[in-house]
């Protein structure tokens, strides 16, 4: 079984998860790395669900928060074993997000008595469909091990607090109408033609920007795909628009599918995928103490995150972690030194001072 010391560095850390392979459903390895070098250390309660590994100190603090990242990459493509050049460790999952695990790890080693009681989350399939997903599971089974005050997902942001998170909803808008060949169409009625006002619609649509906690959340509702026609000479019965929108976290899913019945009245509508925004919550005592030892300006995460979840449970939670979020999931993916040592760093003071 692969061994983790987490005595090392946050650096060298990160470079020996990156060389235990974890593609999304095969992380047992990592997870009993993980969990065997999590029990050595007295001040911490371990458990395990699945390849799910959660650790708890139990100090009677007034408050909790928790820090929670995923073991799990998208597959292989040629990037691995890691390799460091330049200040820079590059390899599979190095930014998305093993840098961002080697500095939570560090932390539940070293804070023997940290000023809030902490509870660590190292989850399972983050990256596919979310019924499999590792939080998700703990939301299920055991939603007493996420409740906190506030939590940090250690997704990669450039070490810079990225708030809360998007809402995002697909919506199928169909059109039907006759078959008729193409030489004789005024024998029928062309359903493709007809979805020319779904896109007008589209096209006028303004978007909000909605503020919250002192940050602007922009909206967007934008077509992704479009499907239809049966031959070159017939004219089409069916033509379905797939829309997208991302709606700002102040928004339900509730509300946001209301909304879209709204833009699209008249039309024949199929939801077919949703998932809640994530509030940021920069109002609470434990958030605004986080933002001071932070520094920077906080921004709103643009796109969903597993922050979402937290916000189901009542516990805002930002997104912020070392590397370039523009890397994930890129052959060239890499995760800078220094920006593990600094989100470690502001980290352990935030939790000490």
């Amino acid at each position: 079984m692969a061994k983790l010391d987490l005595t090392v560095s946050g650096p060298d850390l990160t470079q020996a998860l990156v060389d235990i392979p974890s593609v999304s459903g095969t992380e047992e390895e990592l997870a009993d790395a993980v969990e065997a070098a999590l029990s050595a250390f007295a001040h911490l309660t371990v458990s395990r669900h699945g390849n799910t590994v959660v650790a708890r100190t139990d100090l009677g603090r007034d408050e909790r928060i928790v820090i929670a990242g995923h073991l799990d990459t998208v597959p292989l493509n040629h990037n691995l074993p890691s390799r460091r050049a330049d200040g820079l460790i590059h390899g599979l999952g190095a930014c998305d997000m093993k840098g961002g695990v080697a500095v939570a790890l560090r932390l539940a080693a070293t804070l023997t008595e940290p000023n809030r009681d902490i509870t660590y989350v190292f989850y399972d399939c983050e990256e596919i469909e979310a019924e499999r997903n590792g939080l998700f599971k703990l939301t299920q089974t055991h939603p007493e091990l996420l409740q906190g005050v506030f939590a940090v997902v250690m997704e990669p942001s450039n070490a810079v607090v990225e708030a809360g998170c998007q809402g995002t909803m697909r919506v199928e808008v169909t059109t039907r109408g006759e078959r008729a060949h193409s030489a004789r169409s005024w024998m029928g009625k062309n359903a493709i033609h007809a979805a020319g006002e779904v896109l007008a619609r589209l096209a006028a649509y303004e978007p909000r920007r909605v503020p919250i906690d002192g940050l602007e959340y922009r909206e967007g509702l934008n077509a992704v795909a479009i499907s239809g026609g049966v031959a070159g000479n017939v004219v089409p019965d069916l033509c379905t628009v797939t829309v997208n929108y991302r709606f700002a976290p102040s928004r339900s899913e509730a509300e946001a599918e209301a909304h879209l019945r709204e833009v699209f009245e008249g039309f024949e509508l199929a939801f077919t995928d949703t998932a809640p925004g994530g509030l940021p919550g920069l109002e609470r005592p434990a958030a605004a103490a986080f933002l001071r030892v932070v520094g920077g300006e906080p921004r709103p995460k643009f796109g969903w995150t597993d922050v979402a979840r937290f916000t189901l449970l009542g516990v805002p939670a930002v997104n912020y972690g070392p590397g370039d979020p523009l890397l994930a999931h890129k052959q060239e993916e890499y995760v800078p030194e220094a920006e593990i040592e600094q989100c470690e760093q502001r980290l352990r003071t935030w939790l000490t001072a």
